[in-house]
């Protein structure tokens, strides 16, 4: 299975709501790695690098967040795979 990576950039109310942590338990579901930061301008930034697939699923949950977060956009990118195991906050 070929790998690929993608950075996420997640604007709205996404800081203070349990946004980092939620990302971090659906990319572990679906077997991805990399992690999730709060940005200084409010947003959440998320690496990840696994199957193309797992990366679009993450894109979709990325849209949805968690329920008291209110997504208003979120951005894709390609980027390099992630060199570290598991997911991340921080």
């Amino acid at each position: 299975m070929s790998e690929a990576g993608a950075r996420f950039v997640v604007e709205g109310r996404v800081q203070g709501v349990g946004f980092r942590a939620w990302t971090r338990r659906r990319a572990l579901e679906l077997g991805l790695r990399g992690h999730a930061r709060n940005q200084p301008d409010g947003s959440v930034e998320v690496l990840a690098s696994g199957s193309a697939a797992a990366l679009d699923a993450l894109h979709d949950a990325l849209r949805a967040g968690p329920p008291l977060a209110r997504v208003e956009r979120v951005s894709r990118g390609d980027a390099p795979l992630v060199g570290h195991d598991g997911f991340h906050t921080g």
